[in-house]
């Protein structure tokens, strides 16, 4: 596409890196590892989401119907299905610049460590229950599915945007859907950095 891009320009994203491709600001690989990271970045972990939310509120039809009912927002909602889908398992790798203490001990200085963000949303000292969906859960919004600080993820408005239109959409347009497998048969992505399943049948 990169390539059709070059001799075809539209107005795209992908015209747009080709462009930079051909006046020298990036190269060919840099353009393709940027497309990339927008198409997994921007499709898959959304994807995930929805379908493991879906599922999430299918297994706990009492909490999809605190959504339906209008007790809880959509809003709301989706914060604590982003809190407890955790999608992304990327890690931060680091380097301690300084002796720093994390959960009661030192990590010295010069010392590497990993952080393991998406365990993050399931800190009992900030999420109570975190193995249990709680979709009206206050505090669900301080989750790190999209990162923090300079890292937080630049499509997290549009993410947010999406997945509030499609819960509600899904459950308004079909208030019968259910699972049509057993969710313990299904292929889960445990070999991905973004969490998911390989297919969610489902009927109504």
């Amino acid at each position: 596409m990169l390539d059709a891009r070059s001799a075809d320009p539209r107005d795209d994203v992908m015209t747009f890196l080709a462009d930079h491709v051909t006046n020298g600001d990036l190269t060919r690989e840099d353009a393709l590892m940027d497309a990339n990271l927008l198409l997994l970045g921007g499709h898959e972990t959304t994807a995930n989401v929805i379908t493991l939310g879906t599922m999430a509120l299918l297994e706990n039809p009492d909490q999809l119907a605190r959504i339906t009912s209008g007790e809880v927002t959509v809003t709301n909602a989706i914060e604590e299905l982003l809190r407890i889908t955790s999608v992304t398992h990327s890690n931060a790798i680091r380097l301690a610049l300084e002796d720093i203490e994390v959960g009661g001990r030192t990590i010295p200085a010069g010392d590497g460590f990993i952080a393991a963000v998406s365990a993050a949303n399931w800190d009992e000292s900030i999420f109570p229950n975190p193995e249990v969906l709680d979709v009206g859960r206050p505090e669900a919004r301080q989750h790190m599915a999209f990162g923090y600080g300079v890292h937080q993820c630049l499509g997290q408005a549009l993410a947010r945007m999406e997945l509030e239109v499609v819960i509600e959409a899904v459950f308004d347009v079909i208030p019968s859907l259910r699972s049509a497998q057993p969710i313990e048969q299904l292929r889960f992505k445990d070999d991905s950095a973004f969490y998911g399943v390989h297919e969610f049948p489902v009927t109504w």
